[in-house]
């Protein structure tokens, strides 16, 4: 199967989805959203009728699905579910104990469609994350995900660091644990060069590297590393 093809399923299972969350939409307007021609979404259309899907058709209004078709249960990538334990962490800190219950609800749901390597990997991140508000909301990174997925495939990173006093080295470390404090998100990994645990702002981290070498787990929780290395 050509990537021309992966990329027109994974457009058709989008279409579906967006056909039966919404009441009506245009080709025009799928067109926009999955920046293709009009001429391809009719395409598009006509791929999804021949399969099965029951889309109903108003003339110069647009396209919907009819109401009592379903879509197989949805299968998430790594970094999709790895981005939605992320913001578990966020509503888990949220103070509306409703919210939080809801969503709790929802994430075992999600939790529970996932094959078994992939629930193990987004149970670690559960419980290798700890957020915290942050104060100052602009500062960013664009690792985060990098990050996850080199923390839950005990995955070697190289990383270019600048401390706070500017000085730029070059560290190969092992992803243990993501924390947010009020300032930054922080990157707990055992440091090679240092060769213990050590804290790496994400916003001071200039340039990463995946690397293709993998670690043996460290056998502890982060319970224990903060009982350990907290004192």
């Amino acid at each position: 199967m050509s990537d021309g093809d992966l990329k027109r399923i994974s457009r058709l299972t989008a279409m579906t989805t967006r056909l039966q969350t919404k009441s009506l939409v245009t080709a025009t307007e799928l067109a926009e959203h999955f920046s293709v021609s009009v001429r391809t979404i009719y395409r598009d259309i006509r791929a999804l009728e021949e399969a099965g899907v029951p889309i109903y058709v108003e003339e110069g209004k647009g396209y919907k699905v009819m109401s009592h078709y379903r879509l197989p249960p949805v299968m998430f990538t790594e970094s999709e579910a790895n981005a939605l334990i992320m913001v578990e962490q966020l509503v888990l800190n949220n103070q509306d104990a409703s919210l939080v219950k809801d969503y709790s609800d929802a994430i075992a749901k999600v939790k529970s469609i996932l094959s078994g390597e992939a629930k193990e990997k987004v149970n670690l991140l559960s419980e290798r994350t700890q957020f915290s508000l942050m104060k100052e909301r602009d500062r960013s990174s664009d690792n985060l995900s990098i990050l996850q997925n080199a923390l839950t495939n005990f995955q070697l990173i190289r990383i270019f660091y600048s401390d706070e006093m500017k000085q730029r080295t070059e560290r190969d470390v092992e992803p243990f644990a993501l924390l947010s404090t009020r300032e930054s998100w922080i990157l707990v990994a055992w440091c090679r060069l240092r060769q213990n645990f050590r804290n790496f702002r994400l916003d001071r981290i200039q340039d990463l590297i995946l690397l293709p070498e993998t670690f043996p787990p460290h056998d502890m929780t982060l319970e224990d590393y903060f009982q350990k290395y907290s004192s």
